[in-house]
């Protein structure tokens, strides 16, 4: 709203009746629009710093002039050339404001694009600068040795490869391959032994942590499995390497009420020296 107008206005207030009427519509207008303008204020300025005084008061009279009483018109002429002092300031802020943010983008927008390529030039660089490291000729050769064997039984073949693979000391290779047996064959009896072995491998590489997935799935998914026991047994072992040696003894305890004829029997030696192992009581 330009100032000039406002004039009109409040001359066009005064001339109305009566005058206490007119005064209090006029200071509710006035009100609100500073409410209006403290508003916009906020949304400009939400770090707290203002502008617009919450009561914006007529200028007081310069000392060494005469004294001259104020009227409500004059007051109110004042308020408004106040808040149209604040709006211009905010303007003005918010066009400087946009200016800058402007430039901002501009210059980060520039600055990806002219980025993009070196980073990818230098990432192509850096990987054809660091070639992968060429596998062991030896552990190549020693691998390629060992044969997988054809009985005619897909999964006995699978399991008795990677229980060689196990047995020659490549734990990784055999991993992969026990691992590879029991998923394309979960329902076969080597299943069991596959996944105990796998287990057995990983604490073999030192890897505590999968081994103890690994048999504890084991234990789960094949309970009636041939291997079953076993695997509760290398798991309280997987458990005292991970220092929980509690756990490995609940584990015991469930080999034992669970599977007694193999914790008594064949088992018997294992048992004992994973209780002591785990400090059991």
């Amino acid at each position: 709203m330009k100032r000039a107008i406002f004039p009109m206005i409040v001359a066009g207030l005064v001339t109305s009746s009566p005058a206490m009427a007119q005064n209090a519509g006029v200071d509710k207008r006035v009100e609100r629009l500073e409410k209006e303008m403290r508003a916009v204020q906020r949304k400009v300025f939400p770090s707290g710093s203002t502008l617009f005084q919450p009561e914006i008061k007529p200028e007081q009279q310069k000392e060494g002039t005469s004294s001259t009483t104020s009227t409500p018109v004059s007051d109110l002429i004042a308020r408004v050339d106040a808040m149209e002092r604040s709006l211009a300031n905010i303007t003005g802020q918010v066009e400087k404001n946009s200016f800058r943010l402007k430039q901002i983008e501009d210059k980060m927008a520039s600055g990806n694009a002219t980025e993009t390529t070196p980073v990818a030039a230098s990432t192509n660089t850096e990987t054809k600068a660091k070639p992968e490291k060429a596998p062991d000729p030896l552990r190549v050769e020693g691998v390629a040795a060992i044969v997988m064997p054809e009985t005619g039984d897909a999964a006995e073949d699978s399991y008795i490869y990677g229980y060689r693979l196990w047995d020659a000391k490549f734990y990784p290779e055999a991993q992969a391959q026990l691992k590879k047996m029991f998923e394309a064959h979960p329902n076969h009896r080597r299943a069991s032994f596959a996944q105990n072995l796998l287990g057995r491998a990983y604490l073999d590489d030192g890897k505590p942590a999968l081994a103890s997935v690994a048999l504890y799935e084991n234990y789960q998914k094949r309970p009636r499995g041939e291997r079953a026991p076993d695997s509760l047994y290398f798991l309280s072992t997987a458990l005292v390497q991970l220092n929980k040696k509690d756990d490995a003894c609940r584990v015991l305890a469930e080999l034992q009420d669970v599977y007694p004829d193999a914790a008594a029997g064949r088992l018997s030696n294992r048992v004992a020296l994973g209780k002591t192992a785990a400090n059991c009581k």
